[in-house]
């Protein structure tokens, strides 16, 4: 198969001319010298012209660089180009396609490995498994799992761990729990594995136990456990297993932290936010898009958007997570100018929104009537951003038409925000995105309808949450860990 490549005479760094030798150890040079695609395309251009794609070690090179880049289509074309790749290109192989997001596509090679006839070794079973559970490919798992002990791999911990992780994430509990029991050595991550599995399937009680016996626990065993807590609203647990790790001297990472920050979100709870945030700020965690969009999401939920704000404009790297929670933060507690602004300045900085942004954007609209604004950004969303509306852009559509001026005798005023949900699950099944189809179909829905019908009270969206005194927790969390 021919690959498509860039002329040889392009400038590639450290080439020289076309007299210059080039063999396999000058390629590998290069390749590691390599800082973009264009680059690694050029001095594969040169690896076809010299002859040296049967070198095995070098094309497992472009594969892994190709992937890292996200080129998984051309890491395939090098790949095709070998006539007998050993089983560690194999690997490399299934490797990329299952991190790099096509499970189903490792599978395929996996199968396409052992029907040409090429025996799968230790490192093949971890990679083929992670598939499987990326894919809930649960039979073909059992498959793996059977093959591995045929083959004599077994034994091998990471395999085993694997193999336990996609059963539970498969909800096979059962097959889970042999897997680790009959395991003859257990390192914290096999604990680890096993108690997020029981979290998993919601058994708390029985990955708590588990916890307790752990021959020795790591900051990622703690944080499992509480995050289970948090996740199945259980934040007092949570916050109570906190305590007891700072106790135990084991300093909490980003994670742990962002779990009970979401515990705190849960709970309504802006004191408690504020003290998990004072213990981030002088335990001198760093701001990043993932701790720093967890607690704007806290401020804003529990009704304080200055802190909110403030935190967003802290952060030096956001991600559109972090965009798209400070927006639909404003946009949903009214403030139109802020929500729309923040918006233009996203897209200034070259951030690419999706329909969550847009979910904002219009919210946003509502809290003014502006039909033509939100029109607008409708537009924009489907024309230049081609993305596809979903319920909640047709929830807002249909609550700003039935605010607006031309259909002010279906409209109660004062009533509160949300709109006839019925109404905006036709048009998501109509996939309507012209807005004067949009409107239309609005109208007729509501012709024959009583204005008292059109709108459900939703005022309590933008009013603080209260946290009621039975669930207020008055934990020491002030102490730093080292």
């Amino acid at each position: 198969m021919k690959v498509a490549c860039c002329s040889p005479e392009l400038n590639v760094p450290c080439l020289g001319t076309p007299r210059t030798r080039f063999g396999s150890e000058e390629a590998h040079l290069i390749l590691q010298k390599c800082s973009n695609f264009k680059q690694l395309k050029q001095v594969h251009g040169r690896i076809i012209r010299f002859g040296l794609i049967y070198d095995q070690l070098l094309m497992r090179n472009l594969i892994q660089l190709s992937s890292s880049y996200g080129k998984l289509n051309y890491a395939t074309l090098v790949f095709d180009q070998l006539n007998a790749p050993d089983t560690f290109t194999w690997n490399v192989m299934i490797r990329a396609n299952t991190i790099g997001g096509s499970p189903k596509m490792a599978l395929l090679l996996f199968k396409a490995m052992l029907s040409q006839g090429f025996a799968p070794d230790k490192f093949t079973y971890p990679f083929v498994i992670s598939a499987c559970v990326a894919s809930n490919a649960l039979d073909l798992g059992r498959v793996t799992h059977a093959l591995a002990i045929k083959m004599g791999f077994w034994s091998d911990l990471y395999v085993q761990t694997n193999v336990m992780n996609l059963y539970f994430k498969c909800h096979e509990v059962d097959d889970g729990w042999k897997v680790f029991d009959k395991m003859r050595v257990r390192n914290v991550f096999a604990w680890t594995s096993v108690i997020a599995g029981f979290v998993a399937c919601g058994s708390l009680d029985t990955a708590r136990k588990l916890f307790e016996k752990m021959p020795s626990k790591n900051v990622v065993s703690w944080t499992a456990m509480i995050d289970g807590y948090v996740k199945h609203e259980r934040p007092i647990e949570a916050f109570n297993l906190f305590e007891r790790m700072l106790v135990d001297d084991v300093r909490p990472n980003e994670y742990t932290v962002v779990s009970l920050v979401r515990a705190c979100t849960e709970m309504g709870s802006l004191k408690l936010g504020r003290r998990i945030h004072d213990f981030v700020l002088k335990n001198n965690f760093e701001l990043g898009p993932f701790l720093g969009t967890a607690l704007i999401d806290m401020y804003s939920k529990c009704g304080s958007l200055d802190e909110a704000r403030k935190v967003f404009d802290l952060m030096q790297v956001r991600t559109l997570a972090t965009w798209n929670t400070m927006i639909t933060s404003l946009g949903v507690h009214g403030f139109r100018d802020e929500a729309i602004s923040l918006f233009e300045e996203m897209v200034k900085a070259n951030e690419v929104p999706d329909a969550i942004t847009f979910v904002g954007v219009l919210s946003a609209c509502i809290y003014v009537n502006d039909t033509q604004l939100a029109q607008k950004y409708f537009n924009l969303m489907t024309d230049h951003y081609g993305i596809t509306p979903i319920l909640e852009h047709y929830t807002c559509m249909v609550e700003i038409y039935t605010r607006a001026v031309e259909l002010d005798e279906f409209y109660t005023p004062g009533s509160a925000l949300e709109a006839n949900h019925d109404v905006a699950e036709l048009l998501h099944k109509s996939k309507l995105t012209n807005i004067d189809d949009i409107k239309k179909l609005v109208q007729k829905q509501y012709e024959d309808l009583d204005a008292s019908e059109l709108v459900i009270d939703h005022s309590s969206m933008s009013s603080e949450p209260q946290l009621s005194s039975s669930r207020r927790l008055h934990i020491d969390i002030g102490q730093t860990s080292t």
